[in-house]
């Protein structure tokens, strides 16, 4: 499989040092026609800053440091005059460019017509929706976007949006893809935020309001979300855990909430209550937002737990009884 990384930026570096590490040739484009001696600068800087996250990926133990070199040699910086070549010959083009809508939809335009006609295109932009793109790309059907999460080549998450005029097999063929690297995909709706940015800014600017208006340090906040929130929801999923306590307890807890802090935000959504009307509770019920129909709910249980017993551990946090 070949790669070609559409920008030389932080975010293409990203992506070559994930197919690299995966055993695939990646393109490194610096699409932008430039003066030799910038070319050379720029290559020279995404030569190092991969290499440095190899030695990097060496030392935490993910790779032995003698493997660096073989890695860096499925990678190659290849300047605007030979984007054709690069982008002619690539399975799948991932277009990291900054967020700037008519910079990418130039660069889309022009790399999607250089592209063979079932080369799969993936912007992995933060911010702008796939359809504001996809009518700037030679046969939209093979685009969509890719959302990684920093750092790419260790957050196993990657976003697809699909648009409107993206093919069901396009997404399917990059959602099965990046599981075969190793990745996590979610599909979501062409919709501002994706999944996690969406409910990750709401957290940070509560955390951020916290601090504000006097309720903790923000060392206590970062040590409550480290040692409580995350250390929860890195075992189990946010509508999942709605469902472990019930949504009628959420939907109570949100009316408590918005009372007392005064504040629409803290207000359940009509789902919860809807949920509540019919008997979808959760786990007690065996249907909430996920099916429960024929689990052992025991062994479910035990399994969760066991989850949390391993992340004390890795924590250094986990004790036997006091006897």
């Amino acid at each position: 499989m070949r790669i070609a990384s559409l920008g030389a930026g932080r975010m293409g570096r990203g992506v070559a040092v994930v197919f690299a590490y995966a055993g695939h040739d990646v393109a490194v484009v610096d699409f932008k026609e430039r003066p030799q001696a910038d070319f050379d600068r720029i290559a020279h800087d995404a030569t190092v800053e991969i290499e440095g996250i190899f030695h990097t990926l060496a030392r935490i133990g993910l790779m032995d440091d003698s493997d660096v070199a073989i890695l860096m040699k499925r990678v190659r910086i290849v300047p605007a005059r030979h984007a054709a070549e690069a982008f002619g010959n690539s399975d799948y083009i991932f277009e990291a460019l900054p967020e700037v809508l008519d910079l990418k939809r130039d660069a889309l335009a022009r790399a999607s017509a250089l592209a063979a006609k079932d080369t799969i295109i993936a912007s992995t932009t933060s911010t702008i929706l796939v359809d504001d793109m996809a009518d700037a790309v030679v046969n939209p059907g093979r685009f969509l976007n890719a959302h990684w999460l920093n750092p790419a080549f260790l957050v196993p998450l990657v976003e697809l949006s699909p648009g409107a005029r993206t093919r069901p097999e396009t997404t399917a063929a990059i959602k099965s893809m990046l599981e075969g690297i190793g990745k996590a995909p979610v599909v979501c709706a062409a919709r501002p935020g994706y999944i996690v940015p969406r409910i990750q800014g709401m957290a940070m600017n509560e955390a951020a309001r916290m601090v504000e208006e006097g309720v903790a340090t923000a060392e206590e906040i970062d040590k409550a979300i480290i040692y409580g929130f995350g250390f929860r929801f890195a075992i189990l999923g946010l509508l999942e855990f709605i469902d472990w306590g019930g949504g009628d307890i959420l939907y109570h807890t949100s009316r408590y909430m918005t009372g007392a802090l005064g504040n629409d935000r803290y207000a359940a959504p009509d789902i919860i209550e809807r949920n509540m009307a019919e008997g979808r509770i959760g786990l007690k019920t065996r249907q909430g937002f996920l099916n429960y129909d024929g689990l052992d709910v025991d062994a479910y249980r035990e399994k969760r737990l066991s989850a949390f017993a391993d992340s004390l551990r890795r924590l250094g946090l986990a004790r036997k009884p006091v006897l």
